[in-house]
């Protein structure tokens, strides 16, 4: 083979491979130049940002339940359960009551709503693996390739109400891979109490301003905005059934995507 033909046959495998380069980028959001440079760590919130956290404990109430010979609206009973959630933990943020773990507060909202679905003589051990619904909640679709290019460049944290467990339990089974685990139990309080936004950023060794906090809820990211935290929102409309959730975000925030794939491109990964 002469030298002029092999330059020509490599000059076309290059261009083949640039081409096939070409599909796959196509096939994905482009990346977009980091608008944050300073940002060193995502902080997340999980519960309807991350996980589905509805269709999740009604499936895993469904099979526990089921078995037992209970009968229930599953979703009704998930929604119910969900409802008790701020009240849960409003004691704790004024101050009335001592903090407890999410996995604690989720009992007790567990004991107020039983009655309501004729679940009164539901034997301590079922009530038990019932609790541990809130560690089995999947992940929305979006979240494993946002992850994954996220975490080439962030740190990637969770900073929820939901304790250490949980979070571990909810990364395993999603493939998080988190950094870190911070948010409520190292700060001692629960979200939107400021001590929660900044023991997370603390616990990096990080300025408030290096830590963005990524969140579904308009009303996280303006709580996280006033210490100091730079913002995203990723719309998750219909979290908590049809009509529920923010398509768009109530305010402005830093960054705004629909799904966490178009959140990385905006982010520059």
């Amino acid at each position: 083979m002469t030298t002029l033909n092999r330059r020509r046959l490599l000059q076309g495998g290059a261009a083949l491979a640039l081409s096939g380069a070409g599909i796959v980028r196509t096939s994905r959001m482009q990346a977009q130049t980091n608008p944050l440079p300073e940002v060193e760590a995502l902080f997340f919130d999980v519960f309807g940002t991350v996980v589905d956290w509805r269709n999740g404990v009604a499936r895993e109430a469904e099979r526990i339940l089921e078995p037992l010979g209970y009968s229930l609206d599953w979703l009704a009973f998930a929604d119910a359960w969900r409802g008790e959630y701020q009240p849960g933990m409003e004691g704790i943020r004024a101050g009335r009551e001592a903090f407890v773990k999410l996995d604690v507060v989720h009992r007790r909202m567990l004991d107020k709503i039983r009655p309501q679905f004729g679940l009164e003589k539901l034997d301590e051990t079922a009530q038990a693996q019932l609790n541990l619904a809130w560690h089995r909640l999947d992940a929305w679709p979006d979240v494993g390739p946002g992850f994954a290019r996220l975490r080439t460049r962030f740190a990637l944290c969770p900073c929820s109400n939901g304790n250490i467990a949980i979070m571990a339990d909810i990364g395993r089974r999603n493939d998080l891979r988190w950094h870190a685990i911070l948010g409520s139990e190292i700060a001692g309080d629960f979200k939107p109490k400021p001590r929660v936004y900044l023991a997370s950023a603390e616990a990096l060794n990080l300025k408030p301003s290096q830590c963005m906090m990524v969140a579904a809820h308009s009303s996280d990211l303006k709580a996280a905005a006033a210490q100091g935290l730079r913002t995203g929102h990723v719309g998750r409309p219909g979290e908590g059934g049809p009509g529920t959730g923010e398509a768009e975000p109530h305010g402005t925030f830093d960054v705004v995507a629909k799904d966490f794939v178009e959140f990385a491109a905006k982010m520059g990964t």
